[in-house]
């Protein structure tokens, strides 16, 4: 299965051409060879509910599988923002409160300073939401500073319904299946079990082997580019 065959990825059902511009820039920066001083980075983000059970799961046994009560108590959303190098199989995953644009603009600083501070310009490939601008580092730190950010970016978009595009989602959806498929009420607990899970798969070094092309783009989703009238 593909990643835009997956339910709840949506493509456009007609000829788009923003759709394909954003989608062939995405795919050209995917095709680049590994460099230390450019590195190209996804990122992206997801809340996380907090659920607390009202009654005691039954564990697993021979037998018999997990099972826990329909019955849960809500106790808040936490945000998850992950950031992933795919061609050296390195991420770094970071547990918020929130996902304003405060918390966006905190992430990119560190982004550039503590897991990039030698590059001489990173790739960012994220999703096109209001709160991924540049215009959030000028509310978050003063002038000189937020420029100086925002000189070691190229920010890449994924098309508006594209989110398929960015290999960050992909690995979201590792963390969530491996680390936090299951009820946790707390976000100190998700912060340890998800610091053990990084240190882990860094240590695999594990990538994603993308092989989606802007060939097979044109061939697959040749639907989605305008037909030129001559």
């Amino acid at each position: 299965m593909k990643p835009w065959q997956v339910k709840g990825w949506v493509i456009p059902p007609t000829a788009n051409g923003q759709f394909v511009a954003a989608m062939e820039e995405v795919l050209d920066v995917y095709k680049r060879p590994y460099a230390r001083k450019y590195p190209v980075v996804c990122m992206d983000e997801s809340p996380k509910q907090l659920i607390r059970e009202t009654r005691m799961p039954v564990k697993m046994r021979s037998g018999q599988s997990a099972r826990s009560d329909f019955e849960y108590e809500r106790c808040g959303v936490c945000n998850i923002f992950m950031v992933n190098e795919p061609l050296v199989g390195k991420r770094h995953v970071k547990i918020t409160d929130r996902k304003t644009k405060l918390d966006w603009a905190e992430l990119i600083r560190e982004i550039a300073d503590d897991l990039y501070p030698k590059a001489a310009k990173i790739t960012l490939v994220m999703d096109n939401l209001s709160t991924h601008k540049p215009g959030a580092l000028y509310e978050a730190f003063p002038p000189a500073e937020a420029k100086r950010i925002w000189d070691r970016f190229d920010f890449v978009y994924t098309p508006k319904h594209g989110s398929w595009l960015n290999m960050a989602e992909i690995e979201l959806n590792v963390l969530t299946k491996q680390c936090l498929n299951r009820r946790i009420d707390n976000m100190e607990t998700i912060k340890e079990e998800v610091r053990v899970w990084q240190s882990s798969r860094n240590g695999k070094k594990s990538v994603i082997n993308w092989r989606f092309t802007t060939k097979d783009a044109r061939i697959k989703l040749k639907r989605l580019y305008p037909t030129i009238l001559g």
